[in-house]
């Protein structure tokens, strides 16, 4: 379990920027430690906990890079077309022999080179007429050859510890002959609901209750990014009961996450609930939607309290859990990096907060992409997740957005 101290979140401002929660995660969570090794088939999606050293080179031999004909440079005619026999035949896969000086050999993309040749034709670019190959001039020597280890030599860092795997990661894990990468095991992650008015789905809803989304929100995004998340259902506005329900999962977990309960109303009983059997930064973000957002520790286990709106839940989950989960497998901080896009649409704000805007993308008159922010505003709304394809991401200093501004935009899966 995550062993952290008291104060490890402790922060005494009045508003937390979003960069500011990223590097303070960064630089006071440790990894858990504990790993496993994992066959290339379960690794996609998993945080890598030992550097992976090239154990052979790659390419492992020097092989041609097209369909063609190999030669030795050097029997090539330096101010004309070159005319040599044909001798021997290299297939991918297959053998091969010593070139024979002053000939040239049919060989295949990916096949061995033959010992002694250095440059390969492509075979569009060459004439055959009666067991001769005619070569243009002005080829340079090594051309559409792939030497050993030009890809990755022997011994060189192939793939660094704490990158989340990709499929390209694993590809390459593949083609050095790696079987299993130790990778960090699954963060082992509490998450609850909070408040009265929640019923599970499934449930009998009375009038004055609404469906939990949030906790299956939670739960889908947690799942994406390799952690082992638990519903642990709904809690009621009760401090004593919060108190009790958080203690014991502090025990059992890596990381707890709750939704709702997090703001200063009288029902909202998550701080003095988290205090009262545990340290609490009660952090006041400077980011819209989502301001009100609690993080801490508790017996030793972080603790992030998100917004009950599902807007304000997935941004802020973006910015505080997923980067702390990911600290506790051992992975740096995601980088968001905006692709710049043309706004279509008008839009004020406050300064000294960072605010997101949903967005869809289209193309405009002129075949630029441009971002189309959906019509409706509100924290609670769901369907401006599922109708739209990312944030326009607005910083601190922008306090107005004209249509034709270029803008930021994140897509959804760039924060999951």
């Amino acid at each position: 379990m995550a062993q952290l101290s008291d104060d490890c979140f402790a922060f005494g401002g009045a508003l937390l920027a979003v960069e500011d929660a990223v590097a303070l995660i960064a630089s006071r969570v440790r990894p858990i430690g504990r790993t496993v090794l994992a066959p290339l088939t379960q690794a996609d999606g998993r945080v890598l906990s030992a550097d992976l050293f090239a154990p052979i080179p790659l390419p492992p031999f020097t092989n041609s890079a097209v369909d063609g004909y190999a030669v030795r440079h050097a029997d090539l005619q330096p101010d004309g077309a070159t005319t040599l026999p044909l001798s021997g035949r290299v297939e991918a896969g297959a053998r091969a022999g010593a070139h024979v000086a002053g000939a040239a050999a049919r060989i295949f993309t990916g096949a061995l080179m033959p010992e002694g040749a250095d440059t390969v034709f492509m075979q569009e670019d060459v004439r055959v007429e009666d067991g001769r190959v005619i070569l243009p001039q002005g080829l340079k020597r090594g051309a559409n050859v792939r030497p050993a280890g030009e890809d990755i030599a022997r011994g060189a860092l192939a793939i660094p510890k704490g990158r989340r795997l990709k499929p390209q990661d694993v590809a390459l894990a593949a083609a050095l002959g790696v079987t299993q990468l130790e990778v960090a095991t699954p963060v082992r992650v509490a998450v609850f609901s909070t408040g009265n008015e929640l019923v599970s789905p499934g449930e009998d809803q009375a009038p004055p209750q609404i469906y939990d989304s949030n906790r299956f929100m939670l739960l889908a995004l947690l799942a994406r990014l390799g952690c082992e998340a638990h519903d642990l259902g709904i809690l009621r506005d009760d401090r004593d009961g919060l108190a009790h329900a958080l203690a014991g999962a502090a025990g059992r977990f890596d990381l707890i996450v709750t939704s709702g309960g997090v703001s200063t109303g009288e029902a909202d009983h998550v701080k003095a609930a988290v205090e009262s059997i545990g340290s609490l930064a009660f952090w006041r973000m400077a980011i819209k939607p989502g301001r009100p957002v609690a993080m801490g520790v508790i017996a030793g286990t972080p603790f992030v309290g998100l917004p009950g709106n599902p807007v304000a839940s997935f941004v802020t989950q973006a910015y505080v859990v997923r980067p702390l989960a990911l600290a506790l497998m051992g992975a740096p901080a995601p980088a968001s990096l905006p692709v710049p896009v043309r706004a279509a649409f008008s839009y004020k704000k406050k300064t000294g907060r960072r605010e997101f805007v949903r967005v869809s993308l289209a193309r405009g008159a002129d075949g630029v992409v441009e971002a189309r922010k959906f019509p409706r505003e509100g924290a609670g709304l769901l369907s401006s997740l599922t109708e739209t394809q990312g944030l326009v991401e607005l910083s601190e200093d922008i306090t107005r957005v004209e249509p034709g501004q270029m803008v930021g935009f994140l897509d959804y899966a760039t924060l999951m």
